[in-house]
């Protein structure tokens, strides 16, 4: 039909177009903060591109939201500003019409927006957290960089070397300061080297001196030189995570274990997908342009309501956390409310409702005046 099939085309265009700029402009951002966290020692330098592959992908859900949205606003606003809504208006096609096509080419988009933020949100927020915690309870061997001071895993070691060999076993001019139990130690070495004994994995140092004070005294200090002194490094083991954060749990354990903050994060995920397909509704609502005025002050109008439903959805979460509502009267309130204005709206778009009209046939005809 070709009422359906120009609309769809048209709008395939518009959003291929707008997802790739906008998936450009969020990639860009997500890579100069991956590589900030990089930078302050968060993320493995090596995991750069997985760390923000996982962040886009989890961003998915509100990308292709905002890009059906503006598709859809920037299409018929287009057709406004041309006069083709007249022409489709003039052969008997009503603005309510528009919503079979509409949802005809995004129910696609819709499946993917729900999957996206119940499946593939929880599980890239997971995948990110196991990079960064492993990244962060690594070795304290695999922590030392020549020319930096490092600290170690556990935070009672400081340790500094100027150069070390290719394979990261041994380096020259090294330096360790420890506190260990009240104990303060300060260590120097021409060399040292990693080495295991028995088993276990020792720093063997090489012709330096050792400053120690017991419980950070200063009158109670111990300067020893050593031709050779071993230091064992324990291997820290990724530990299991007692408190998962919520963004990172699956949406059944959500369900399952009802707490509060299970259940405002499962009132954010839910509010993505029912959020896409309200503003589907929205942008058939607010596409309507005066062609004599332009559509630029319509398209700020559309992202103004965007923004303000998205602020409005991470609102819920919190007070869906905090106990101040509950999630079924969140979603009804909320989602619920927002469908049947968006509804309300188009339909009087629809049959040309309008204020000076109702008023009109509320105070009748005007009387006229005789001479």
């Amino acid at each position: 039909m070709l009422f359906h099939s120009s609309i769809r085309k048209e709008l395939a265009r518009s959003f291929g177009a707008t997802l790739v700029v906008l998936a450009t402009i969020v990639m860009t951002i997500m890579l100069i903060r991956t590589l900030g966290q990089a930078s302050r020692g968060s993320v493995n330098p090596s995991d750069i591109m997985l760390v923000m592959g996982f962040t886009v992908l989890g961003h998915l859900p509100t990308l292709l939201t905002l890009s059906l949205f503006i598709s859809i606003v920037a299409t018929l606003s287009r057709m406004y500003t041309d006069s083709e809504m007249v022409i489709w208006f003039s052969s008997g096609r009503g603005l309510a019409g528009f919503l079979a096509p509409l949802f005809r080419f995004a129910w696609p988009i819709l499946l993917a927006i729900a999957v996206l933020a119940l499946l593939i949100w929880p599980w890239s927020n997971q995948q990110t957290q196991e990079l960064k915690v492993r990244y962060e309870k690594r070795g304290d061997i695999e922590r030392i960089a020549p020319g930096r001071f490092q600290e170690s895993a556990d935070g009672s070691r400081v340790f500094f070397i100027d150069k070390d060999s290719p394979d990261n076993k041994s380096g020259s001019n090294v330096f360790i300061s420890s506190n260990v139990n009240g104990k303060v130690s300060v260590t120097a070495a021409r060399s040292g080297r990693v080495e295991m004994v028995r088993g276990d994995q020792f720093l063997l140092l090489d012709n330096g001196q050792r400053l120690e004070s017991a419980k950070g005294g200063a009158l109670d200090l111990k300067l020893s030189d050593f031709e050779a002194y071993g230091i064992r490094i324990t291997e820290d083991i990724l530990a299991a995570q007692d408190a998962v954060p919520a963004k990172s749990v699956s949406t059944l354990n959500l369900i399952r274990e009802p707490s509060g903050v299970h259940q405002g994060e499962l009132g954010w995920r839910l509010g993505l997908a029912l959020a896409a397909v309200n503003l589907v509704v929205i942008a058939l609502a607010v596409s309507s342009v005066n062609p004599r005025v332009g559509r630029s002050g319509n398209l700020i109008f559309a992202l103004l309501a965007f923004v303000v439903y998205y602020n409005l959805i991470n609102l819920g979460q919190s007070w869906i956390t905090a106990g101040r509502v509950s999630l079924p009267v969140y979603l009804a309130a909320l989602h619920g409310g927002a469908l049947a204005l968006a509804m309300l709206w188009t339909a009087g778009r629809h049959h040309g409702w309008s204020v000076r009209r109702l008023v009109q046939r509320r105070n009748g005809p005007a009387k006229g005046v005789r001479p």
